[in-house]
């Protein structure tokens, strides 16, 4: 299965990334603890080089969103991962539905968080998060 693809204009993120291609980042939801210890957090760890103890930021071929510190902090960190993703134009990242597990938010408060990660080229955002921002 592919890891990402692209659906009327739409960069989709696979819900399903086992594998990684050469250029490609698992980004996933964590706690500013980098406490890797469940979910796509516990896969990245395991995986795909998420460093224990790195909360947020690139590690591996991963990127640490912190979900757990409250919306205000999770729409700064939003912000700080779409900065990255501006300044790494070789890298593709496939964002999952950050947030929406252990952390409990819904994808109708997560995804108006990457309105403006959604127009970059090399960023892919779950289904789930499209279909919010329609």
């Amino acid at each position: 299965m592919e890891n990402r693809y692209v659906v009327n204009g739409r960069r989709v993120a696979s819900d399903n990334v086992r594998k990684l291609a050469d250029s490609e980042v698992f980004v996933f939801g964590s706690n500013v603890q980098g406490m890797h210890g469940g979910g796509a957090a516990w896969f990245a760890h395991k995986n795909f080089g998420a460093e224990w103890g790195v909360g947020e930021g690139l590690t591996g071929r991963t990127y640490a969103l912190p979900t757990m510190e409250g919306e205000a902090a999770l729409k700064k960190a939003v912000e700080r991962f779409t900065s990255c993703a501006e300044q790494h134009p070789e890298l593709t990242f496939l964002v999952t539905a950050v947030g929406c597990g252990i952390a409990g938010y819904t994808p109708q408060e997560v995804a108006p968080l990457f309105k403006e990660a959604s127009t970059l080229a090399n960023v892919y955002l779950p289904q789930v998060f499209w279909d919010v921002m329609g």
